[in-house]
């Protein structure tokens, strides 16, 4: 993808889901056992880092309508997360130091939907991997997740970015709506295999989240440090991952503590917000 710039894309990806998982392990919460609800898809693995930090995770998985690659994916997300369950329960095995492990529960339920659950029932929700993008009226899951957190409860929630989206309709060559972006007000992408995704601008995913009723903590760029950079200096010294992720976590905090996020950097944005305790 032009947006990435030369080089391998699996060095890229390596480093990208390191970073996901640092960010989830900085806004997981550190003490006492949490129920939380994952809606990031079948392919994310937030539940299972959610529940080797002692936590309940609730994991919404789509219904799996056919064979093929897409009911294999759904089926691996219900057994990796029994099977990390199990594993530091496995005889023999190396001693658990951590605390108790939790539990995921998953429920097959229609994508975006949240009805099965109660009013204020949530800790908090992990909505990683474009859940809010992959659902295209993004404002009525919003809401759902505003509905099913308890006063105080947190979201974490990953997205496409514009930067993405104007990079497949170029590679498209969709010009004319390529020139539309800047100025729409909600941005449908087609990628070349027939789906679509939503994407945001920092401005845009404000405005979701706080029009659904919550607080937003802060958005930035789930990566800054470019693809380039991070090609290079894994291609010279490929056990530098953990310090990359280090970098790029400080390079993140960073920029928060500046000015306003900055769009020009990332294919994904990333958010934290809560749900205000007042009435």
């Amino acid at each position: 993808m032009a947006v990435l710039g030369p080089g391998s894309l699996t060095t890229y990806w390596r480093f990208q889901r390191g970073v996901a998982k640092a960010q989830l392990a900085a806004w997981l919460p550190a003490a006492g056992r949490r129920l939380l609800i994952d809606i990031s898809g079948p392919s994310a693995l937030a539940a299972t880092q959610a529940a080797a930090r002692g936590h309940t995770v609730v994991r919404v998985l789509p219904a799996v309508r056919a064979e093929g690659d897409g009911a294999h994916a759904a089926l691996s997300a219900v057994t990796t997360g029994r099977a990390a369950h199990r594993a530091h329960r496995r005889p023999g095995g190396a001693a658990w130091t951590g605390p108790p492990p939790g539990r995921i529960t998953p429920v097959v339920a229609e994508p975006g939907s949240l009805a099965f659950l109660a009013d204020g029932c949530a800790d908090g929700v992990i909505a990683e991997d474009g859940a809010l993008s992959r659902h295209l009226v993004s404002e009525d899951l919003a809401a759902e997740i505003a509905r099913v957190l308890r006063p105080g409860g947190e979201l974490l929630a990953c997205v496409d970015s514009l930067v993405l989206g104007m990079a497949i309709l170029a590679e498209q060559h969709h010009w004319a709506q390529l020139t539309d972006v800047p100025h729409a007000e909600v941005v449908l992408v087609p990628w070349p295999d027939g789906t679509i995704t939503r994407c945001f601008g920092a401005g845009q995913l404000n405005d979701l989240l706080t029009e659904a009723g919550l607080e937003v903590a802060w958005i930035r760029p789930r990566t800054i440090l470019s693809p380039s950079m991070v090609d290079h200096v894994l291609g010279r010294e490929p056990g530098a991952l953990a310090r990359l992720v280090k970098a790029e976590l400080s390079a993140g905090q960073d920029r928060l503590a500046g000015a306003s996020p900055d769009e020009s950097f990332g294919i994904s944005l990333v958010a934290a917000a809560r749900k205000p305790t007042r009435s």
